[in-house]
């Protein structure tokens, strides 16, 4: 890894120590400033740690190195300091690394909690009983995590699948952690209704997006038209007697949202107006990324739902990840959640990789 400019160390600790120096006149600043504040030195103050740490172990390096080659020291102390050296310079890389990680451009977004949306793909009913497979391991997930999952729209099949499914994901981190699982997930499995044995092939989509609030996206209540009926459920059949679901179409974008979950209209609106909002947000993160050139084409992938990022093979109990060439035989223990972690720790790794090595090409 190409070395942390100095330059930018020294403007870090500076930075730090500005603010620190203002969180202690706390009185000059009223109380959304000072939350402001304290929340940046929050987020500073563990990059601050490691760079102190970087900077004395290759300060101490230089000293050694210096002490090593002093020809007049003691040939014993001399060969004590060749051999503290080499135990600290191994220090340095992952030092370097580490700081080079926290040092990245955050994702705005990674703090949101998101709404996870899943749909049926190619494949009939086995495609909904995997999109039902693939909300129940997200449910897991966020227990494990300790996260909440509220289901927010499900539009059910008669034999147990899912064609649509939105829910939202709320704890720390949840967006940093879920967003590589947007695209379309395959599942090779021999269905239920099959008498022969044969293995099939089908798809759902996932979808998974920043959930954003007023201050992030502004919505204009003219550019909506809200349409109002009787919820249904499977083939069609009237479950209310009121008129009580909400469609929600942006007039601007074409973004229709429709809930009908709740027997509330007002209920059922506001969380349509969540789920819309989310869309419209994720929508303008695409366009911004586009119109800056900063769409990146790494292994982990655009994050592009036509995009197969997954297959889960059950004949042969494994999992694959095709954007990083990792396959783990838990089937089992992933669609459980509990072995879900070791998919998303591999694809942050690999894209914090990815950003180190273009921020080094930036620097060559």
């Amino acid at each position: 890894m190409t070395a942390v400019p100095q330059a930018r160390l020294d403007a870090l600790a500076a930075h730090f120590k500005t603010l620190e120096r203002a969180l202690a006149d706390g009185g000059a600043f009223d109380r959304e400033e000072f939350a402001r504040l304290a929340k940046e030195h929050a987020d500073l103050a563990p990059v601050v740690k490691v760079a102190r740490q970087f900077e004395g172990v290759r300060d101490e390096v230089a000293e050694l190195m210096v002490m090593a080659n002093d020809v007049s020291a003691d040939q014993e102390m001399r060969a004590l300091a060749r051999e503290e050296m080499e135990v600290l310079r191994d220090r340095l890389p992952k030092l370097e690394h580490k700081l080079g990680t926290l040092l990245l451009p955050p994702d705005e977004a990674d703090a949101k909690n998101v709404i996870v949306e899943i749909r049926a793909g190619t494949g009939g009913d086995e495609a909904a009983l995997f999109a039902a497979d693939l909300c129940r391991m997200y449910q897991r997930y966020a227990e494990y995590q300790g996260w909440k999952f509220a289901l927010l729209n499900l539009s059910e099949t008669g034999m147990g699948g899912f064609k649509e499914a939105v829910c939202e994901i709320t704890g720390k981190g949840a967006f940093a952690r879920l967003k590589f699982e947007s695209g379309v997930h395959r599942v090779q499995r021999v269905p239920i209704t099959e008498s022969s044995g044969r293995i099939h092939t089908s798809a759902a989509t996932v979808a998974v997006l920043p959930e954003a609030e007023d201050i992030d996206i502004e919505i204009d209540e003219k550019d909506l038209r809200i349409d109002v009926f009787r919820a249904s459920g499977p083939g069609g059949q009237s479950v209310n007697t009121t008129d009580s679901a909400v469609r929600i179409t942006h007039l601007p974008t074409g973004v229709i949202v429709q809930q009908q979950d709740e027997k509330s209209q007002h209920k059922n609106r506001a969380k349509a107006m969540k789920v819309l909002r989310a869309r419209l947000y994720d929508r303008m993160r695409r366009e911004s990324d586009a119109e800056r050139a900063a769409e990146r084409r790494t292994q982990v992938g655009t994050g592009d739902r036509s995009e197969r990022i997954r297959t889960y093979n059950f004949p042969q109990g494994r999992v694959s990840d095709h954007r990083i060439n990792l396959t783990l035989h838990k089937l089992d223990q992933v669609l459980a959640g509990e072995a879900l972690n070791e998919i998303v720790d591999a694809l942050v790794a690999d894209d914090q990789a990815s950003r180190l090595a273009e921020l080094e090409t930036e620097h060559v």
